[in-house]
This record gives C-alpha cells, structure tokens and sequence, in this order.
C-alpha cells in the first residue's frame, strides 16, 4: 500500500487559515502486487501533463552508434571550417576609433535605444485590460469567496503587463486548489489560459484569463476518534468535537470543533489541555477521510488557593480570595478564572493584570490535583480628577468637579472630594468608599456633605451625614437580588417661599434609616429588553421640629420589558409611593414627594407635577403614582423610542389615581459598549399656564 501526502488548506472568516497538513490519501493495491512507474522506452521523451503544447516542436531523435569502438571516417568526410592565418598589420576600418575620446562631461547619459519616460497618461494607456473566466466551479457554491480572495480579480481588470497577469493567474491557480481541497474536494486541479482576444483595426483586444477548475468528489468524515487518555467522565472530550460522520470535511469546522475542545475542558475541570497533530486517512474509493485527533488532557484540578506577584501591587492575594466567586476544593472552571480577572481590572487600580493556574503538586483524596491561581499585577495610577456638565429645562445648568484617591486606604478604600456648582444647587461633599468590602461587589459608603438648593417647591441649606452598606449589581455580574441599608443624619433649614435663612432655631433635625431591596430578572442592566425588575424602599424618619414625630417613607417600583422581534421592544415601568404617620404640611419641604422630569414623568418640569398653594409653588405631597409605557425600536447602533408618561402627586396617605396628568414624547438613542446615550423631547397633555411646551432629557442609560 501506497500513501501519499496531500495538503488541504482551510478558509476561516475570509482568509487562509493553517493548512490541515496531515491529510493524507490511501490508494488500492492488488494484493501481492506492487505499485510501480512505468520506465519510458527508449527515445520517449516524458513531458508534465500540461506542460507543452501542441505547437511546441518535438525533440530530435538521438541516433544510435551500432558499434562505439569502430574507427571514424576519414579526412574530409566531414568538412570542418579553415582556420584563419595570423593576423595581418592592416589600418582598422574605422577611422574614427583611432581619434582621441572626447570629455566626460560630454556624453549622453540617456542609454542609446531608450526612449524618454512616458507621462502618467501615456502610462495609463499602456497598462493591459484583461477579463477574468472562472469555469467548474458552479455546483461546488464557492465562485464568489474565490473571487473575494482573487488576485486577478482584485485588480479589477488591469496590469502594468503580461507578465504580472501571469503571476496572478499563477497565484489564483494555487488559491482556488487550496479553497477547494479547504472544503472537502481533495481531488481538485486546476490550470490556467491567456489568451488575446481579436481587436478592431490595428488595436489589440483584450486579453482574456480562463481559470479551468476540475473540483473532483467531495470527501466527508468517516470515523472520527480521539486518541490518549480520557476524562473524568469518560468520553467528555468527544462530546465536546461537534465532528459528525458523513459531513463534508471542512477546514473550517475541523478548526472550529478543537477550538471548542481546548474552550469546554477548562470550564470542566482540566486547565492544561493539548491538542496533538489530527491525522486525515483519505480512501479514494469511498470519498471518507478517517478523522484521528491526539488529545492530552493534563491533570483534573481543583482550586487551592491565591499569589500575586508584581513591582508594585495595589493589593494582596488576601483580597483577591475576596473578589473570586469560587472556592478551595471547588473543580476548575476557567470561566471563574476569567471572571475574576474582570473584576480585577473593574477596580481601575491596574495597569496590566493577568490570572492563571499553576500546579501545587498537592494531591486532593479523589486523586485531582489542587492549583493556585497566580495574578501577575502591576498598579496602575490611583488619582483621578473629573468634571461634568449639564443642562435641562427642568433644572438649568449643572456642572460638576471632583477629586479622587481611589486606593488611599488599601485595599480599594477611596476618598473622593466633589463640588456642585449649578442653577439649582450648590454642594459641597467628603466621600469615603470601600469597594468590595468583605465580599465581592459589597460597598461600604460614609459622607458628608453641605449646601444649598434652590427648587421651584423649596429653597433650603442642609448639611447631611450619612453611612450606607450595600451590595449592587454590576455589568460583570449583573444580580437577582440586591440590597443596601444604612442611617442618616440631617440638619436644614428650608422655607419654600424662597428666602430660607440658616437658623438652628428654625431648623429642621432629622434622624432615619434606610432600607432597600431589589429583584432583577432583566437581561441587561443599561439596556434590558426582556424580563423585569422590582424594587421596594422603607426609611422609618424622626423630625425633630416643635416636637418629635415618626414616620415612614414607603416606595415601591417596578419594570417590565417584552420584545416583538428581533428589534422592537415595549417596556412598561410603574411608581408608587406612600408617607404616613404624618401630616404633610409637618413634612420638611425636602422630605415629601413630588413628580415631574427626567427621571419620572416626561414632559413636566423637575418636581412640577401636584398640589400647588396660591402663589403657585409645589406643595408636593404624601403619596405618588407614576406610570410610563415606551416602544423601542433599533436598528443597528441607533433607535427610536416614542413614549407616554403619566403620574400625579396626592395630599392624602394613599394616592387616589385621580386628576393623572400625561405627557407624550419621542426619543433617540445612540448604543454604545458602556450602553445607550438617550435624549428624549416631550410635550405635556393639557398644558397648563406656566408649563413649558417642550422639555429636553439627555442621560446615559434608558429612561428606565
């Protein structure tokens, strides 16, 4: 038995990929025969098929010499050509060669017989047009990525010359071979024509390159087996080589299925897998190719610990082990290695970071072994300065500045120093923060802040502090279930008619807690388009005023969003809020509830919704209802949203749902990676003296 060698290139996204090399063909032979080349007889000349032509002029026959040994003809049976006699001292025919060479400086550089350099038109007319012919390749469906890969075809028609259309149509030769023999046809030829096509008049015509391709049976897959040592449990790894018997065999999907294998064996278990070379085994007489892929798949692992290592590191395996979502003794999966390495550079704190297993040489009892994960680090700058600025109908300009450390009390303890400077707010604020405190994605948050405000409802100076725990949801990991609870403490002096003065005798004193609670079943966090979302608040408040009162601040929030289609999205959201145990005139102007804005209903301006007094400034109230419908279209990186908001503020405990006021608008969104930046125009329903027509939002994210 004969084998030989044949090399299948693979096309992979448009380009050539590597070569499945070890393809290899298997050819019959009659047993107890031997396969041999035929010697050529004597005088035969052996031309490669294709190689000569029919004009080409055959070889002289080689005369044979009956006896090599006889003696040769005689003198002058042959005549040979005289010998010339010596030289003679005659004068040279030309007398100008004896006369002295003239100066350097006169010579005529330009080489003789070379005309001047044509211009660029004259180039462009001289360039050759030629047409491109592409025969056999209709039932195999692969014409048109032979043509996107084409160098004939690239070049749209035209070369400086002949030659270069021969070197072209000598790659596209070797291009379409190994395009074809990519997908299976093994067998496949093919061979090139140039021809001139007749002119009219003296001009000639163009030139016409036929590419004649004979692609030959397809081969598909026959058996297909794994070779070396198997997994736990047996035979994972050929589930994990979506190779099928009798499919064709494409380089393509040989490529893909023991990617896929070197992608699924971490995330089971084994971090050390390696692929060895496949072995193609080729049968010409049923068109199979037997399909053998070596496979070591290293030690089974389990996780042990953490090390770091680097220059200078922003902080310790310690807090590593807090910010991985796995364990020691848990199986080795890759995706929580990968996963933890997000959550490292989230931080912001690294330049360059890296996570990898290394073998302990520590022996688990059920005979895995145990790695530890090394985290190659190098901390990044720490300090950061920002500024923001804005505007809105509803609350005019705002802008924003801000000083951070985000690692000045390691691990992740930030201190932040901002400032407001707006139409309807000034502030001052001291931030302290712990970024994954004890726990991945739980923060620990103080703050103090001091300023002033002053909204169409109230005008107020208030100083605050206030402490927070809470565990959020991030676009690395995005929860089901979130919280966050804390205490505050407030001093502030309000006065809604506009001429508030800062006075401990007049002020208002107020204790609380806070209590939050979330449920996400969305699929995004920016930009959700099925599921739903639910949220509930409780802050028990005490104001000391002329007296001590207790109440209870209630508000509970929920989204829901359904897709029609693959681009077209309705999404709903609901608000309701509640304040009792109080009246509401015995309220601090900033602790009631109001509506109206961006943020809650569109078309209104900030806080303008609800009960006003003779004067007409917002009351505000002890209980809200709000309620929002969207239809979101997109196409692309862009989208259109048209929307209906409506909500109303109430005096009474509970909201009564009567007198709702509506407000109708469209939208636009532009997607980005960090999520959809959105601007939304909207009118109210019914306008009122002193509403505005048309009210512009413009945020980061969707409205809700």
């Amino acid at each position: 038995m004969n084998e030989a060698r044949i090399l299948a290139a693979a096309i992979a996204g448009g380009v050539l990929a590597a070569p499945l090399s070890n393809a290899r063909a298997q050819e019959s032979v009659p047993p107890g025969t031997e396969a041999a080349t035929p010697a050529p007889e004597d005088n035969e000349a052996i031309v490669p098929q294709g190689e000569f032509d029919e004009a080409t002029p055959p070889l002289p026959e080689i005369s044979t010499d009956p006896d090599p040994m006889a003696p040769l003809d005689a003198p002058g049976a042959t005549p040979f050509p005289p010998v010339p006699g010596p030289v003679e001292d005659a004068p040279l025919g030309d007398p100008a060669l004896s006369e002295p060479l003239p100066p350097l400086s006169g010579f005529d550089v330009q080489p003789a017989g070379e005309e001047p350099a044509s211009s660029d038109a004259e180039g462009e007319s001289l360039r050759v047009r030629y047409s491109l012919v592409v025969a056999g390749m209709e039932e195999t469906g692969l014409e048109g990525r032979f043509r996107d890969l084409s160098a004939l075809d690239d070049a749209e028609g035209e070369a400086v010359n002949g030659a270069m259309i021969a070197a072209r149509a000598e790659e596209d030769v070797a291009l379409v071979v190994r395009l074809l023999r990519s997908e299976g046809y093994y067998d496949a030829v093919a061979s090139s024509a140039i021809e001139q096509l007749p002119g009219e008049g003296d001009a000639p015509g163009r030139i016409r390159v036929t590419l004649t391709v004979a692609a030959g049976n397809r081969y598909n897959f026959g058996a297909i087996a794994i070779a070396g040592a198997d997994t736990e449990p047996p035979g994972m790894a050929r589930r994990f080589l979506p190779l099928v018997s009798g499919a064709p065999i494409r380089a393509v999907d040989v490529e893909a299925a023991e990617a896929n294998i070197l992608l699924r064996l971490p995330q089971e278990g084994y971090p050390f897998p390696q692929l060895g070379l496949r072995d193609i085994l080729l049968d010409p007489d049923t068109r199979l190719g037997d399909y053998t892929l070596p496979l070591n798949p290293g030690p089974r692992a389990r996780f042990a610990g953490f090390t770091t290592e680097g220059e200078k590191l922003a902080f310790d395996a310690d807090h590593v082990g807090v910010l991985a979502r796995f364990r020691r003794g848990e199986l080795y999966d890759r995706r929580k290695v990968d996963d933890l390495r997000e959550a490292m550079v989230s931080t912001r704190l690294f330049s360059t970071v890296s996570a990898e297993p290394v073998l302990t040489g520590e022996t688990a009892e059920d005979g895995t072994q145990y790695v530890n994960i090394l985290v190659r680090q190098q901390a990044g700058p720490a300090r950061s300065i920002d500024a923001s600025a804005g505007y809105s109908t509803g609350e005019g300009f705002r802008l924003e500045a801000a000083w951070e450390h985000r690692n000045l009390f390691p691990p992740e303890g930030a201190l932040r120093l901002a400032a407001i400077a707006g139409t309807q707010e000034q502030n001052i604020s001291v931030r302290f923060r712990r970024n994954n405190w004890g726990q991945r994605d739980r923060a620990l948050l103080a703050q103090f802040d001091i300023g002033r405000r002053d909204f169409e409802a109230f005008q107020g100076y208030t100083a605050r502090l206030y402490g927070l725990v809470s565990r959020e949801s991030t676009p690395i990991w995005q929860k089901r279930w979130t919280y966050a609870y804390g205490a505050e403490l407030l001093a502030t002096n309000e006065n809604r008619n506009g001429n508030a003065v800062i006075s401990l005798s007049d002020a208002y004193f107020i204790g609380g807690l806070i209590g939050q609670i979330g449920h996400d079943r969305s699929n995004s966090l920016l930009d959700p388009t099925r599921g739903f979302r639910l949220l509930a608040r409780v802050n028990p408040e005490a104001s000391l005023r002329d007296g001590s009162r207790f109440y209870i601040r209630n508000l509970i929030e929920g989204s829901a969003y359904y897709p029609v289609g693959e681009q077209f999205v309705i999404a709903g959201r609901a608000r309701l809020g509640s304040i009792f145990g109080i009246a509401r005139d015995d309220l601090a102007p900033s602790r009631r509830l109001y509506a109206g804005g961006g943020g809650s209903v569109r078309g209104y301006g900030f806080q303008e919704l609800g009960p006003r007094d003779l004067n007409n400034v917002p009351l505000g109230g002890r209980s809200l209802a709000e309620f929002a419908l969207e239809g979101r279209y997109r196409f692309g990186n862009y989208g259109v949203v048209a929307f209906v908001d409506a909500g109303q503020v109430y005096e009474a405990q509970y909201p009564t749902f009567d007198s709702m006021r509506f407000g109708v608008g469209i939208g636009g969104r532009v997607y980005t990676n960090f999520g959809p930046v959105r601007l939304d125009v909207a009118t109210p329903i019914g306008r009122r003296k002193g509403e505005t027509l048309i009210n512009i939002y413009v945020s980061i994210g969707q409205a809700f």
